[in-house]
C-alpha cells in the first residue's frame, strides 16, 4: 500500500497504471485514498474495516474536489465509524430521501386534494414560486435560512402577502410531512410573516374607460372574458377559472357554484352584459369548462400575462383580478346596496351577518349587482340607456 502527503504536485504526478485502478493512500487522514484510472481519472475514496469488513466509500472526483475538502468528508466519515454507524448506509439513505418536489406531490395527492378546496390554489403557488427554488432539494437540505429566501425574494419583488401565502402553504406541507412520518422537523417555524394592510383597492370612475378600452382591446378571447366575467359577477378567482357550462342556467340568469371557498355554494345572478358573454363563448354543446385549458385541471389556470397587458395599455397601476371583486362591491355601495346586499352577493361569511343573509332571497341582490354594472358602465361611457352594453366591441 502506497502511502504519502497529498498535494496537488504529487497527485497529478501520479502514473497511469496499465489497466483498471491503482490506489494511493494519504498520511494525514486514516483511509484516504485516491484511485488513478487508466484514462486519467482521478477519485478520492475511503477506505476503511467497518463491522469486520472493507468497505471502499468514493467521495468524489479529483480536482472537483480539492484535497482539503476530501480530508474533512474522510474525517466526518471516520467519525462515523467511530460512533459505530455505516457511511455507505447513510448515502444510500440520503440517495433514497425525498426531494421537495416528490414531498410536495405526496402532499397534494394524500392531503390537499381531498381536504382543501383551494388544492389548485397550492398547484398553483408550487409552479409559480417553490419548484425551481426548491424542488429539486433533498429535504435534509432544506433549513430555515431556505425558507427564509423564498419568503424575501417574493417579497423584494413586490408580493408581500403572496410571499405570506407561500410561507403558509410550507408550513402546511411540512407538518403534514411531520404527521406523515416524511420528515421529523419543520423549518419554517421561526419566519416572520409580512405585515399586511387591508387593500381598499377597485376601479374608480376615471379608470373604467381606460380599463374597458384596454379589456375590449386584449387580443386574446379567453382572457378578455375571463377578466369582465370576474368584474361582472364579483365571484372569486379560483370559482371563475372553473366555472363550468352545466351550472350555468341562462332561463333564470344564474350560475350555481357547488363549493365556494367558505364551505357553502353560492347562486350567482349573472346580468345581462355576463349572459351575453357567455353565450357568445358556448360554441360546443360537449364543453366542460368556459375557460377551457390544456393542462390536467382541464381550465386556464394562470392569467397573469393577460392581466399585466390589459393594465399596460389601460395605464392603471396597482390593480390585481382579485380587486375586480371588491369593484362590484364597491359598485353596488355607491349605487345604495346594503352591506347585507352586497355579503350575500359576493358570499362573504361573517358570523354577525350569516341569518341575515339567509332571509334574502336573489331578487334584491339581482337588483343590485344590474345597477352596479350599468353604474360602471355608464361611467365608462359605455351605456346611457338600458340597453345592453356590447362590451366585445369598444
Amino acid at each position: 500500500m502506497s502511502k504519502f502527503n497529498f498535494t496537488k504536485t504529487a497527485i497529478e504526478a501520479l502514473p497511469l497504471p496499465d489497466k483498471g485502478w491503482i490506489y494511493y493512500y494519504d498520511l494525514k487522514v486514516q483511509g484516504l485514498g485516491i484511485g488513478v484510472g487508466t484514462t486519467g481519472k482521478k477519485s478520492f475514496i475511503l477506505y476503511r474495516k467497518i463491522n469486520g469488513k472493507p468497505e471502499r466509500i468514493t467521495l468524489g472526483r479529483y480536482p472537483d474536489l480539492t484535497i482539503e475538502q476530501a480530508r474533512g468528508k474522510a474525517s466526518e466519515f471516520n467519525s462515523f465509524i467511530a460512533n459505530g454507524l455505516n457511511p455507505s448506509e447513510l448515502k444510500r439513505g440520503r440517495k433514497a430521501e425525498l426531494t421537495f418536489s416528490e414531498l410536495f406531490a405526496e402532499y397534494m395527492e394524500r392531503h390537499s386534494k381531498r381536504k382543501k378546496k383551494t388544492w389548485l390554489e397550492d398547484q398553483s403557488q408550487f409552479k409559480l414560486y417553490l419548484d425551481k427554488s426548491l424542488g429539486k432539494k433533498k429535504l435534509s437540505s432544506i433549513d430555515r435560512k431556505s425558507i427564509a429566501h423564498v419568503h424575501s425574494s417574493i417579497t423584494k419583488a413586490g408580493y408581500a402577502p403572496t410571499a405570506n401565502r407561500v410561507k403558509a402553504l410550507l408550513s402546511s406541507v411540512f407538518g403534514w410531512a411531520i404527521s406523515a412520518g416524511l420528515c421529523e422537523i419543520n423549518p419554517v417555524i421561526g419566519i416572520k410573516s409580512n405585515k399586511e394592510n387591508q387593500r381598499d383597492r377597485f376601479l374608480q370612475s376615471d379608470e373604467l374607460p381606460r380599463f374597458f378600452k384596454a379589456v375590449a382591446e386584449e387580443p386574446n378571447s379567453m382572457i378578455r372574458d375571463y377578466i369582465l366575467i370576474s368584474l361582472l359577477t364579483g365571484a372569486r378567482r379560483s370559482n371563475v377559472l372553473s366555472m363550468r357550462w352545466k351550472d350555468i342556467n341562462f332561463d333564470r340568469a344564474e350560475w350555481r357554484i357547488e363549493e365556494t371557498k367558505n364551505g357553502t355554494p353560492q347562486t350567482v345572478p349573472l346580468s345581462p352584459e355576463a349572459l351575453e358573454i357567455l353565450q357568445s363563448r358556448k360554441l360546443s354543446e360537449s364543453a366542460i369548462f368556459v375557460f377551457p385549458g390544456s393542462g390536467k385541471a382541464g381550465h386556464l389556470m394562470e392569467p397573469k400575462k393577460g392581466w399585466k397587458r390589459i393594465l399596460e395599455r389601460s395605464g392603471i397601476d396597482n390593480l390585481r383580478i382579485h380587486d375586480l371583486r371588491r369593484t362590484l362591491g364597491s359598485w353596488q355601495a355607491k349605487t345604495g346596496a346594503s352591506l347585507a346586499i352586497i355579503g350575500k352577493s359576493l358570499n362573504h361569511k361573517n358570523q354577525n351577518t350569516t341569518a341575515i343573509y339567509a332571509r334574502l332571497d336573489l331578487d334584491p341582490v339581482r337588483d343590485s349587482v344590474n345597477k352596479a354594472t350599468s353604474a360602471m358602465l355608464t361611467a365608462a361611457g359605455l351605456k346611457d340607456s338600458a340597453d345592453v352594453a356590447k362590451l366585445k366591441k369598444i
